[in-house]
Formats: C-alpha cells, sequence, structure tokens
C-alpha cells in the first residue's frame, strides 16, 4: 500500500476496523442423506434456455459448414471421386490446363473459384515433389470429354489425321486454355473421362456452350452413335445448328474446290463417324484377311463420278490393251509353271 495509507494505518485505533464474522454465519456443509450423494453436483446451469439455445446453434453451424464443404467446397482431383449421385445434379467449375484434342479438355477442379482464393491465394495445379521443380497442372485433373459433339480425329495410334482436325483443335485451345470454365457431367465412358457440356462464361454476362459454337462454325458434328451419346436438354438445339452449318456450307461442310470437283468429288470431308468406321474396317482387315484390307483401302481411295472428262481419261488408261496384257502375263507365265510341274 502507498506510505500515506500506512501511516494513517498504524496511526488508526483498533476500534476503527470492521469485526469478523461470526462463526455462527458461516455457511454450514451439509452431510447429505441417502438420497443425495455428499458430493453432489449441481447441473441446473445446463438445463438453462440460454445454454440449450446456444448450444443448438452451434451444432447446426458446425453441421452444415461440414456439409457445404463436402457437397460445395472440396476439391475433385479425379473422375474416380465422381458418386453417382453427382451426375446430372451439380456442376463442376475449374481452370483448364490443357487442352488434349478437338473435343476433349482437362480441368482443374477450383471448388468456390476466385472467392475461395484460387489464382491469387491458392495455387492452381498440383506442386511437384522435390525442390524447384515447380507446378504440374496435369496432375490432379479431370479428363473432360465435350458432350454432343464429334469433332474430327488428329493423328494418333499411326492413323492419318483428319481434315479440319488442326483448325478445330486451334479454335477449342484458344477459347478455353488457360480460362475457367463450367461442367455440367451426365456420366464416365470407358475411358474414364467425364462426359458433360461445357461452358464459358464472356464479358461476366452469359454462358456460351462449347459444343453449340463448333457445331456453328463447322468444326463437329452431331455425336451419332448407337448407344451412350449425351446431350442433356441441348439435343434438338445441336441438330438445328448443324443443318444450318451445313446448309451454309462452312468448315467441313464447304463444298469441294476446283481441284476436287475435277476428281469427282462430290463432298468435300468424311465426318468423324465415317472416318473411324473407315479405320476400324482398315485395322480389322488387318487382323483378318488381306482381302478385307484390300477392300478397306479401296473404299478409303476417293471416289470418282461417271461425268467429267478428268474421271474418264483415268478409266481409259486402264482399259488400254496395254494395260490388259500387262495383266494377262503374269497369269499366263503362272499356267507355264503349272505344267511343267505336272510334267516332271
Amino acid at each position: 500500500m502507498p506510505w500515506t495509507d500506512y501511516i494513517l494505518w498504524r496511526r488508526s485505533h483498533p476500534s476503527d476496523d470492521p469485526a469478523p464474522p461470526s462463526k455462527s454465519a458461516a455457511p454450514t456443509k451439509s452431510n447429505g442423506t441417502w438420497t443425495s450423494p455428499l458430493n453432489a453436483r449441481d447441473y441446473t446451469h445446463y438445463t438453462t434456455p440460454q445454454t440449450l439455445v446456444f448450444a443448438g446453434i452451434t451444432t447446426a453451424s458446425t453441421l452444415a459448414l461440414i456439409k457445404l464443404y463436402k457437397n460445395h467446397l472440396r476439391r475433385i482431383p479425379g473422375a474416380e471421386y465422381l458418386k453417382p449421385g453427382f451426375f446430372r445434379r451439380r456442376s463442376l467449375y475449374g481452370y483448364v490446363t490443357s487442352v488434349g484434342d478437338a473435343d476433349g479438355l482437362r480441368l482443374f477442379h477450383t471448388p468456390g473459384g476466385r472467392l475461395m482464393g484460387w489464382g491469387w491465394w491458392r495455387q492452381v495445379g498440383v506442386k511437384a515433389k522435390g525442390k524447384g521443380r515447380g507446378i504440374r497442372r496435369t496432375e490432379g485433373t479431370l479428363s473432360i470429354r465435350i458432350a454432343g459433339i464429334d469433332a474430327p480425329e488428329m493423328a494418333h495410334f499411326g492413323k492419318e489425321e483428319q481434315a479440319y482436325s488442326k483448325e478445330a483443335f486451334e479454335w477449342l485451345r484458344g477459347f478455353t486454355e488457360h480460362k475457367y470454365v463450367r461442367v455440367y457431367p451426365y456420366r464416365n465412358d470407358q475411358f474414364g473421362r467425364v462426359v458433360g457440356s461445357v461452358f464459358r462464361r464472356q464479358w461476366g454476362v452469359w454462358n456460351t456452350d462449347l459444343g453449340l459454337q463448333m457445331l456453328k462454325r463447322g468444326l463437329a458434328t452431331v455425336y451419332e452413335a448407337k448407344s451412350g451419346a449425351e446431350f442433356g436438354d441441348s439435343e434438338a438445339l445441336y441438330r438445328e445448328t448443324e443443318a444450318q452449318a451445313k446448309a451454309r456450307g462452312v468448315g467441313i461442310w464447304r463444298s469441294p474446290g476446283f481441284i476436287g470437283k475435277l476428281l469427282g468429288q462430290e463432298k468435300a470431308v468424311e465426318s468423324p463417324r465415317e472416318y473411324k468406321t473407315r479405320t476400324a474396317q482398315q485395322e480389322h482387315g488387318k487382323k483378318t484377311s488381306p482381302k478385307a484390307a484390300a477392300s478397306a483401302a479401296t473404299a478409303s481411295t476417293p471416289e470418282v463420278s461417271s461425268g467429267g472428262w478428268f474421271g474418264g481419261l483415268l478409266r481409259s488408261d486402264s482399259a488400254s490393251p496395254t494395260a490388259q496384257s500387262e495383266s494377262a502375263a503374269p497369269t499366263a507365265r503362272d499356267g507355264a509353271s503349272r505344267n511343267v510341274k505336272k510334267a516332271k
């Protein structure tokens, strides 16, 4: 205490101090009974309305946050993590890390988008192991197959590329790569890809359907298959858009040029479905017999129409006497060799 108070306290009279409480006023401790234990505790304050309301609000908030994280904020690193209840009910928002072909891309799922820090606080991509190895943008991504369309095939597995495949690939790459898109998944296909409609928001106002835009430009056709085709609610719109592109003659529907007309071509480019059918027949012919391979090779050559002076010139060359004599010479030699063998 301060020294002034100490001096005053020393000079005070003992009668000025308050009297200590009497022993009779001290609280007495209950010894308890058979119905109330000796060390009983009072839990009544846990059942007050204020405590119950606070506990209920805290529990409900915790459960709601857990459900929000699991359903909307948890990142999906691969197609195998998608549950059946996810398809046709929810969407995937993410960053396109790369474009593999004209109708497929790689998506890094970024739930919540930039509001949750993706791109400026949280890194997009999986960090490679080891110091200074950077970010691997292909790991932890989903392979997306654009639903409802079939784009020209690029060269792969020893097969030649299809016409307009580079144009379709470059357009899709420039429109989606290193940009955010939203995917509405329908199912997983046999190759482990997520089949779904892909949309990209432009100018922050409207969503652009990638499949519809490729059909308008003649860079793809409507996907034709006996089973497994997915369109969502846009099949009628897709077919109408393809018919309009075919009528305008854009992209793969463009009519053949002067050289093509001289060769008698009636259509410019075969569709992706025709290309796949032809290449499948060629592979099947190689595995079975050379006759099937020859027929498939004949079917792959461009047809020459009956009209056109250049086609008639080709036929006249093949039907000339010199060509017939050359084709008959091996047959005569084969017959002579068989007769010599029989004489021996």
